[in-house]
């Protein structure tokens, strides 16, 4: 059994993950590459992190920054700062490292990564950022299975609804 990694040597800054992706194509590892808000951590989420990391060596997470979270689920949102939501993503077992991006889509981090392996929810199915730039390095996109009835959104409404 390998020995664990402490949850700060799984937080890479995003200037480092050109870097990063040299170090992994030396060793011959295949990368799967998946990114999201992970606002509030629910099994839904634990189910499609295990899902993405058994498609590979080893699952870099691209984390949306407070701003882009914003921009995306609107001015209440996130609940949970960005350097605590990347903490509890490296805490995981499944999880091998997290880069914190400010973009709307990680399409300049997944470029520099350029993983064998692009993983998204399929619920994403219609439109899956960066596809084409996986797919052209010879990689592939795999959609994960949805766990019913897990949402942050739902959850988040949920609580507004026990306070009403």
């Amino acid at each position: 059994m390998a020995t664990p990694r402490s949850i700060e040597t799984k937080l890479v800054d995003r200037t480092d993950a050109p870097a990063l992706r040299e170090r992994l194509n030396a060793k011959n590892l295949q990368v799967v590459f998946t990114n999201g808000c992970f606002d509030i951590l629910h099994i839904g989420h634990i189910d499609y992190l295990q899902f993405a990391r058994n498609q590979g060596d080893l699952l870099i997470v691209g984390l949306n920054s407070d701003d882009s979270v914003s921009r995306f689920k609107g001015p209440n949102r996130p609940i949970v700062p960005e350097d605590q939501r990347a903490r509890v993503l490296a805490a995981l077992e499944a999880v091998d490292a997290v880069i914190i991006f400010d973009d709307d889509e990680p399409i300049e981090l997944i470029q520099d990564l350029l993983p064998d392996v692009l993983v998204k929810g399929a619920d994403w199915a219609h439109y899956v950022a960066g596809r084409e730039i996986v797919e052209a390095n010879g990689g592939k996109v795999v959609l994960a299975p949805l766990t019913q009835g897990s949402s942050s959104s739902n959850i988040v409404e949920r609580i507004k609804d026990s306070k009403a």
